[in-house]
């Protein structure tokens, strides 16, 4: 299955949420906090439909058990004695852990027996919409859509099957993808001339044009993806990994025996001076090809790396692109916080403790 044919079911959504900024009444300038985990929640959503209601239920139970989840997931990872199974389950909060786990999996069972009894009513499907942005609009699918189709022609893909991969794809691109975002708009609010650079490439693509935006677009925004490249290097969404050791490997005349659990610090790698000169320092330059190719391999790892690196990292590419395109098509952003009053902390994702406070300001349109 195409991440393109995946991107395309997640724009409208998206767009809808931008819309939806831009009818908020009050002054030309106005804070975006909650709207930016919106934007991000809301291509997760069209994973399964908006049947977890974040948008409107920032308490609903999934958000609620995803959150809670989180922090448990955090808090075993800085108790050593937690990693085993046996001593989580002695020690650890595990009735808390497995009723999040319960909530999850029950709401992804339900939107999975819910959208077969949808699609099984075959004459409402075919001429009733399912779900507009606006009226007039194209019927908006999901991908869960796809699963089901895919199983209809493959049965040894199980609801557990799907329900599993629903799972994956709601929880990992659920904060990930919202804390990227923050850092991107934070830094595009905080550097003018960036912004200004930023806006070029996107008004030289579509001018005065308001049409929607495509795969092939995205594939021109060179600068726009090196600086949500660079905003990833120096704040990259997920500070660490964990890695099994499959067989003893010695490095530093260090040897690691196998079944160690080994963490790799993201955070520390990017700001590595010897692979990324002034490491603080904000340069989107770092990612043209012919300095990106003088670098290790596994000096830049944002998306992790290897046979188990993210899956959806060219989805999330695409639409992180897609909704910095969107604003700067319609606003101009400012970040009110300065970055050295930026406390930075690690959940899961990397965040800032007090959050990041922006501005929109409506652009003029162009003739």
């Amino acid at each position: 299955m195409s991440f393109s044919k995946v991107y395309m079911i997640s724009v409208p959504g998206v767009v809808g949420q931008v819309w939806l900024l831009e009818q908020i009444p009050g002054p030309p300038s106005r804070p975006l906090i909650g709207n930016v985990f919106q934007l991000a929640v809301e291509p997760s959503e069209t994973v399964m439909g908006n049947i977890i209601n974040a948008q409107d239920n920032s308490e609903s139970d999934y958000v609620k058990a995803v959150e809670r989840m989180i922090k448990i997931i955090k808090l075993r990872q800085y108790r050593p004695w937690l990693h085993l199974n046996f001593m989580f389950r002695l020690l650890g909060p595990t009735k808390e852990h497995d009723a999040c786990i319960d909530i999850l999996h029950d709401m992804s069972r339900r939107a999975i027996t819910e959208r077969k009894r949808a699609r099984a009513k075959q004459q409402e499907a075919r001429n009733e919409p399912q779900e507009c942005d606006k009226p007039g609009k194209k019927k908006r699918l999901r991908f869960l859509d796809l699963l089901l189709d895919y199983a209809e022609d493959n049965p040894d893909l199980t609801d557990e099957n799907i329900r599993e991969e629903v799972d994956t794809l709601m929880v990992a691109g659920f904060h990930t993808t919202s804390s990227a975002l923050n850092w991107i708009l934070y830094v595009i609010g905080l550097y003018p001339d960036i912004q200004a650079k930023v806006k070029e490439e996107i008004d030289g693509i579509f001018g005065s044009s308001d049409r929607p935006v495509t795969v092939a677009d995205l594939r021109q925004m060179q600068y726009l993806e090196n600086c949500i490249k660079e905003t990833m290097r120096i704040f990259p969404p997920v500070a660490t990994i964990s890695r099994a050791i499959q067989e003893e490997v010695v490095i530093n005349n260090y040897c690691i025996p196998a079944g160690t659990s080994v963490t790799v610090f993201i955070y520390k790698l990017h700001h590595d001076p010897e692979q990324f000169p002034d490491p603080e320092v904000f340069d989107p330059d770092r990612f043209l090809p012919e300095n990106a190719n003088k670098r290790h391999p596994f000096a830049y790892i944002p998306f992790s790396a290897g046979p188990r690196n993210c899956i959806g990292q060219k989805l999330a590419m695409m639409e992180m692109k897609t909704v910095v395109c969107i604003l700067l098509r319609r606003f101009r952003v400012e970040s009110q916080v300065p970055r050295e009053n930026i406390e930075i902390i690690s959940t899961v994702v990397l965040q800032p403790k007090n959050g990041n406070i922006l501005k929109l300001f409506p652009r003029e349109k162009l003739i």
